[in-house]
Parts: C-alpha cells; sequence; structure tokens
C-alpha cells in the first residue's frame, strides 16, 4: 500500500473501513515540534551572536578602516600567491609519488611510500620550522662551479613557506591522485596497452582523464585548506593576511577588530574558490551523466 508523506491518519471511533472504503478516515496533519523547536533554537543563538558582538567593545568603524588597508591587501595577495605555487608544487609531487606507490618497483614504492610517512606524520607547523632553520644544518647551499650562498639568505620566510607548504601537501596530493587511479577500471589499462600505448602514455591520455572525476572534488577541498593553512607561515615571518594582521593589532591594540578584517578576507577567497570548484567539477562530470 503507497503511503502518503506528511500526512497522518486516525479511524474514528465506531468506524470499520475497509480496503475500498477510505472515506471514514480523519486527516491530520504531522506536527513537526522537533523542527520548529531546532529552528527556533538555531535562529535565538544566532541573534545572541549578533547582539554579543554590537554590544562588545568592538569599533566596528576600524574594521572598515583597515579592511583595504595597504599591508592587508598586500597579506592577502600574498596569501593567494603562496596558495597557488604550493599547490601546483603539491599537485606536481602528488602526482609523482603516486605513480610511484603504483610502481612496480619496490625502490620507488618504498621511496614514495616513506615520503607520504614521513610528511602526513610530522606538523606541518615543524616542518616549517624545519625548512626556516634549514641552515643549522646546512650552512651553505652550492652547486658546484655554477652556484654558493649561505642558506641563511637564501631560505627567505618566502621560500621556506614555498617548500613547507607545498612539499607537506603533496604528501596527501598523491593519495588522492592514488585514489582516483585505482578508482579507474583495470580494463582501461589493458585496452590501453592493447593498442600499443606504454604505462605513461596510457596514464597521460587514458587513466588520468577518466580519474580526474575523482581527484578533483578532494583536491578542491585541499586548495580551500591552503588558503587557512598559510596562515602558519606566520610564525615563520611570511607576510600573509594573519601576519598583516597581527603586525597592525600589536601596534593599536584593536585585536578583535582586526581578526574580522582577516575572516572577512578568508571568507571573500574562500566564497570565490568554491564557485571555482563547482565549474570545474562540472565540467569533468561531462558525458558521466552528473553535469547539471
Amino acid at each position: 500500500m503507497a503511503s502518503v508523506s506528511d500526512q497522518d491518519y486516525r479511524i474514528s471511533e465506531h468506524a470499520s473501513p475497509t480496503a475500498e472504503d477510505i472515506s471514514r478516515f480523519e486527516r491530520v496533519r504531522r506536527r513537526h515540534v522537533g523542527r520548529y523547536v531546532g529552528a527556533t533554537i538555531v535562529v535565538a543563538l544566532a541573534a545572541w551572536i549578533a547582539v554579543a558582538f554590537a554590544r562588545g567593545q568592538i569599533e566596528w568603524s576600524y574594521v572598515g578602516q583597515f579592511l583595504t588597508a595597504r599591508t592587508i591587501v598586500l597579506g592577502c595577495a600574498n596569501t593567494i600567491l603562496m596558495t597557488v605555487l604550493a599547490m601546483m608544487l603539491g599537485v606536481v609531487i602528488g602526482v609523482t609519488v603516486a605513480i610511484m606507490r603504483l610502481s612496480t618497483n619496490p625502490v620507488l614504492n618504498w621511496a614514495a611510500a616513506s615520503y607520504v610517512w614521513f610528511f602526513r606524520g610530522t606538523p606541518l607547523l615543524l616542518q616549517l620550522m624545519l625548512w626556516y632553520n634549514l641552515a643549522l644544518v646546512f650552512p651553505t647551499i652550492a652547486i658546484p662551479g655554477l652556484f654558493e650562498a649561505r642558506t641563511v639568505d637564501v631560505m627567505t620566510p618566502f621560500l621556506a613557506a614555498f617548500l613547507g607548504l607545498g612539499i607537506n601537501q603533496g604528501a596527501y596530493t598523491s593519495e588522492v591522485v592514488r585514489a582516483g587511479l585505482l578508482s579507474v577500471d583495470s580494463g582501461q589499462y589493458e585496452a590501453a596497452k592493447a593498442i600499443g600505448m606504454h604505462r605513461l602514455q596510457a596514464l597521460r591520455r587514458i587513466i588520468l582523464p577518466q580519474a580526474m572525476r575523482m581527484i578533483l572534488p578532494p583536491i578542491g577541498n585541499e586548495v580551500i585548506g591552503m588558503v587557512k593553512t598559510t596562515s602558519l607561515a606566520s610564525v615563520i615571518q611570511f607576510s600573509e593576511i594573519m601576519h598583516s594582521a597581527q603586525n597592525i593589532y600589536y601596534v593599536n591594540a584593536r585585536v578583535m577588530e582586526l581578526l574580522i578584517v582577516a575572516a572577512i578576507w578568508y571568507l571573500a577567497i574562500v566564497t570565490i574558490l568554491v564557485v571555482l570548484q563547482s565549474k570545474l567539477e562540472r565540467y569533468f562530470a561531462r558525458g558521466a551523466g552528473k553535469a547539471k
């Protein structure tokens, strides 16, 4: 018997209905008490937070004043630049390591697994500090006959953040790519081999394009995460949004106002990235019956 959504039926006291006679049923609408209670709690909580911020010791004029301050805008630009560069490095390393993990060569497989184990097993903040203080281990960096310099001069906050964020991201990206490659049916590899393609050619022209539908959503999330993760680079004096905000509120003591400014910029960047991610997902979903 088909059910009727959002409706309850109650049989009258003296009714004896049959399957053919439903006129005796009384229609009673379902009371969504839990829904109303939950909505009331959410609205009340949101109103309480809004009132708290409105009445708190926050000078909102400072938020508007510093939202477009040169230091903050420069920090925003550095955040975007570092996100792009670190993700590019992470994707290149990730794809390479994923292919190594799937290799039948035991040395390549072990090296790739060890890389993933180390960089996923240690905190990113620790890795950033290691890169920034690399001069304590390698005082000089040299290419015999071509280049030689002190490591302390070469390892700037920008380079340390780039290497730390990018190489760490590569470990996570490699697992995402490996999962995407494994999601492609093994028959695709066999078909590529049957028409004379070598392994790398098959990966580039057949396997990777199909795996992109599985790879892209988590990679998009990693990009969004990277925008926020760049804030860790403030500990090594890289001038991203958080570091710029900190430099200002150390001077004027307007901590909350500058944190709100930083939050607004982060939300703006992430919102744009979410829209771009959605468009890319629809693009790679073409032909799979998932495009909307």
